[in-house]
């Protein structure tokens, strides 16, 4: 058995990033200078996954408003309009307003790949894109299409997106659709997204995560969610240990490969250490393979608690390997 540990996504702006981005939207200094701010930080936050061993990083996306807008910016027929409360958290996204099919005039995650690669060697690249479902349920649909049309729309576009990362080098193409996780995601929203999901990652379902996070899903819901044909599944255990523990040892992981969130995304306050052995000793019998990461974005706590948490995750992952007898696979070997 192999453990290792990621980061589910994004970063929090440290105080000098804030700052800058600031004054390049007010127009006080030059938009290089945010540009090259960003690639300092970057390089900050995929040196302290690197510290930690992490064999696959992000680069922290501290340039995002909120997961759908660098999308939203590249591609036609959609735009923005008014602030909501992003599922429960203290945050808030622009809400995506699409008012016809939406038709990519660029492409995101590619540029991210070739941006940072270099400075993630010796490890790989792992890029985020929001889920159809997630994005077309929590977007204004004006464009005439069914929300489901939509969302097929928006698929076939993140598969472009998929693709050119992975032919820029990305080793991982995470697709995040916490829609599923919350209380009102049905069996059909669950079916509807397993369909897109496995049109966007249809021949590399290999080097793709499924991520399920603030909440832990229904059972009917996680029940269907197991024909998604990605090879890592991730859930949001330190949100409901066990709840997550009870659909874990009741559906299994249909062949999955477990992505557990354990490290708490959303509190500032340490993990306990010992608590998340024994979880996932009860969830993770058998298993070949097993991915310790956050439960969430980390870009909901401050700066300096997000790289905290980091070097905890790494640390968690080497005693959560020596627990089970288990080997770490890590930049170290």
């Amino acid at each position: 058995m192999k453990v290792w540990g990621m980061l589910l996504g994004g970063f929090p702006r440290s105080r000098r990033l804030r700052h800058v981005l600031r004054d390049v939207e007010r127009g006080t200094a030059p938009y290089y200078v945010a540009e090259a701010e960003v690639d300092r930080f970057a390089s900050q936050v995929i040196g302290a996954q690197l510290a930690a061993g992490f064999p696959v990083v992000v680069d922290g996306m501290a340039d995002w408003h909120d997961i759908f807008r660098p999308f939203v910016d590249a591609w036609r027929n959609v735009t923005v309009d008014g602030l909501l409360r992003y599922f429960d958290n203290n945050f808030f996204y622009r809400i995506p307003v699409f008012t016809d099919e939406p038709d990519a005039r660029s492409f995101v995650l590619s540029r991210r790949v070739y941006r940072f690669r270099d400075a993630a060697d010796p490890a790989g690249v792992k890029v985020v894109m929001p889920g159809p479902v997630t994005f077309a349920y929590m977007s204004k649909n004006l464009s005439g299409l069914s929300t489901e049309e939509l969302a097929e729309r928006i698929a076939f576009l993140l598969r472009e997106e998929a693709r050119k990362a992975l032919d820029a080098g990305a080793s991982l193409i995470q697709v995040d659709e916490p829609f599923l996780a919350d209380i009102d995601a049905t069996p059909d929203h669950a079916r509807l997204a397993v369909d897109l999901v496995n049109s966007i990652v249809d021949g590399f379902g290999d080097r793709a995560v499924l991520s399920l996070y603030y909440g832990v899903p229904e059972p009917g819901v996680y029940e269907v969610l197991l024909d998604v044909k990605a090879r890592y599944l991730m859930l949001d255990v330190a949100d409901a240990p066990a709840r997550a523990s009870s659909l874990l040892k009741d559906k299994g992981a249909g062949g999955h490969v477990l992505a557990l969130g354990v490290v708490d995304a959303r509190r500032i306050i340490d993990d306990d250490e010992s608590r998340i052995i024994e979880l996932v000793k009860g969830v993770a019998g058998g298993s070949e393979e097993l991915v310790l990461t956050t439960s969430t974005w980390m870009d909901l706590i401050p700066y300096r608690y997000a790289l905290r948490k980091t070097i905890i995750l790494g640390r968690i992952v080497e005693s959560v390997a020596s627990s089970l007898g288990a080997d770490v696979w890590s930049i170290w070997g």
